[in-house]
């Protein structure tokens, strides 16, 4: 009968101190501990997966209980350590602390410590995970951890030590792992790789090394998985991302371009024959997040070897990625990755995942047009030249297109927006004068011309109203072409956009009630890239600061309304009354009349 297989994270699991791969520190003080006899009653090891907590405690336990120990060499041939290599031990009992987790558990192995070992000198309970006890379960064990008997020695392993009691930590030796180093895993992986006759590149090691995240038992593995692949032909990277399911640097370098380029309509079907070939939208995602990460990395150093070890960039592909490095800023960059780090939310929320994926894609292909806090203070910085120049630019219709200057006209009505809100600004903090006797006429609110109006500034105003991210992305591509109260046209560069469009069609006309006050819009799509906009007939609505102005006007004439009344009132009160005669024989008749004809003189 053939021997069953064994993986390699278990085949080649360290047997000696000497074999424990990127823990020196830890190898030190457990090897002084030994050679000078002075045994802890309880040991706590931390730290990641994969980093040789559970070896150690194995090591540790056959270093002990080994016919010719306590040794740093353990024969490996006496019954005491076949036993321990084998998991049959009678002294050496590992427990899973998530499946025995209760205070019962714990009371069964309270029992069993007053019985001496049977091969070996000490009895040495390995609790694997041991996070996982309930509070009382930490509890029962207190008072046997701080004093436990003489051959008894407890190791506590957790990937997890802050939900480990602190009463539990402080009666222990803590020793922390820390991961294992890219060079270091790789190390180990090529002699395994001699050892097993894998037929595999060094770049695809690195890249293992890499995806283990600093895990010696990940990356084992990992190339267990990979090296039934190695019999025909030589594992190279490609290899490896395919069983992760990552894509190609090829793939991705394909996609930034289309981004650097601002090329949705090529973005777009690329995107999609990725997404038909099987890839998560998620893990598109990521991988592009990766990808960001390592060309920021490659725009701030200098050291090559530096760059590959802290990436996933290696000499093949260093030159045709640090060109494309350099056409991005490091805040684009990092405005970037904060915006696919936005839509990884939303994919793993939402049920249609490749609508957020496109829509992804669009967004970062029109990343020039995000508001940055660079592009505002050299927008502000600009704006503030002009000013002091006298001479406006208006904003251009589109990217690349140089502004064409505009002068300063004198009227106050026909100023370019700026200049008009300036005006407002400074109208609304001016004191007001005192309210005088003769009625004065209303000051007229300054707006702009509608024969002058920019169509492109009344789309991004629409834009901007637009409340739902996805619908402002896919508007975002379109391109005004008339906006009229009698017909809104726009313009969208590829098919694909211009059906997608009408799933968000709501948001826009709701965007267009609120903006420029028009129910039911007549909005109409076009097909195109060199469709020339028409002059705009819409007059923009007034700002916050001129509806501001118009009510104070209004106010103040009401004011002064009624103030002319009430002093009308007054004069009228102030004038002498005309005293009539009175005819004193009808006077002498009433008074008799009232005093019963008794005349009173």
């Amino acid at each position: 009968m053939e021997n069953k297989y064994i993986p390699l994270y278990r085949k080649y699991r360290p047997q000696t101190f000497h074999d424990l791969i990127g823990q020196e520190n830890i190898v030190h003080a457990l090897s002084k501990a030994i050679e000078l006899n002075r045994i802890a009653h309880a040991y706590l090891l931390c730290g990641p997966r994969g980093t040789g907590k559970t070896s150690s405690a194995r090591i540790l336990a056959k270093s002990l209980n080994c016919h010719e120990g306590p040794t740093l060499t353990p024969c490996g041939k006496c019954p005491a350590c076949l036993d321990v290599m084998s998991s049959m031990s009678v002294d050496v009992i590992e427990i899973d602390a998530a499946s025995n987790r209760s205070v019962e558990d714990t009371q069964a192995i309270l029992e069993k410590i007053q019985y001496v070992p049977v091969n070996g000198k000490y009895k040495i309970y390995v609790i694997d995970e041991v996070h996982m006890l309930s509070t009382t379960a930490f509890n029962s064990l207190l008072k046997t951890l701080e004093e436990p008997p003489e051959n008894v020695i407890f190791i506590l392993a957790t990937t997890e030590p802050h939900k480990v009691l602190d009463t539990i930590i402080s009666r222990c030796q803590r020793f922390d792992y820390r991961r294992i180093t890219t060079d270091d895993i790789v190390k180990r992986l090529e002699f395994i790789s001699q050892q097993e006759n894998i037929n595999i590149a060094k770049e695809a090691l690195y890249t293992i090394a890499k995806n283990a995240q600093g895990g010696m038992r990940d990356a084992l593995a990992l190339l267990d998985q990979i090296s039934v692949l190695g019999f025909n032909k030589k594992i190279e990277t490609n290899d490896i991302n395919e069983i992760l399911g990552k894509l190609s640097y090829d793939v991705i370098h394909e996609i930034v371009d289309c981004i650097v380029s601002s090329d949705c309509s090529k973005s777009v079907p690329l995107i999609d024959s990725i997404y038909a070939k099987g890839n998560e939208p998620v893990q598109i995602v990521n991988n592009l997040i990766q990808y960001f990460r390592d060309l920021m990395i490659l725009k701030n150093c200098s050291d090559k070897e530096l760059i590959f070890s802290l990436t996933q960039v290696n000499e093949i592909n260093y030159e045709k990625i640090k060109p494309q490095a350099e056409k991005f800023t490091v805040s684009e960059i990092i405005q970037i990755i904060d915006r696919l780090s936005y839509y990884t939310t939303q994919i793993k929320d939402t049920t249609n995942k490749y609508l957020w994926l496109e829509l992804c894609i669009i967004d970062l292909t029109n990343y020039k047009n995000l508001p940055s806090a660079e592009n505002l203070l050299k927008r502000i910085e600009v704006l503030e030249q002009q000013l002091a120049s006298g001479v406006v630019s208006a904003p251009a219709p589109q990217r690349g297109s140089a502004p064409q200057p505009i002068q300063q006209p004198k009227p106050v009505a026909q100023a370019p927006r700026q200049q008009v809100q300036q005006v407002q600004r400074e109208e609304i903090q001016r004191p007001q004068p005192q309210v005088q006797q003769q009625k004065q006429a209303p000051v007229s609110t300054p707006i702009a011309d509608p024969k002058t109006a920019d169509i492109h500034s009344l789309w991004v105003s629409i834009l901007h109203s637009i409340d739902s991210p996805p619908s402002k992305a896919i508007y975002a591509v379109a391109k005004p072409v008339e906006i009229s109260e009698d017909k809104i046209v726009i313009a969208f560069p590829s098919e694909i956009l211009a059906k997608k469009e009408k799933e968000r069609r709501p948001a826009l006309e709701t965007a267009i009630l609120k903006y420029l006050n028009i129910k039911n819009p007549n909005i109409s799509v076009v097909v195109g890239t060199n469709i020339q906009p028409v002059k705009t007939t819409m007059t923009p609505p007034p700002t916050p600061a001129q509806k501001k102005v118009e009510e104070q006007n209004i106010q103040k004439q009401e004011e002064e309304e009624y103030h002319a009344i009430m002093q009308a009132k007054k004069e009228e009160a102030d004038k002498p009354k005309e005293v009539k005669p009175v005819d004193s024989s009808s006077q002498a008749a009433m008074v008799r009349e009232l005093f019963d004809g008794k005349y009173i003189d």
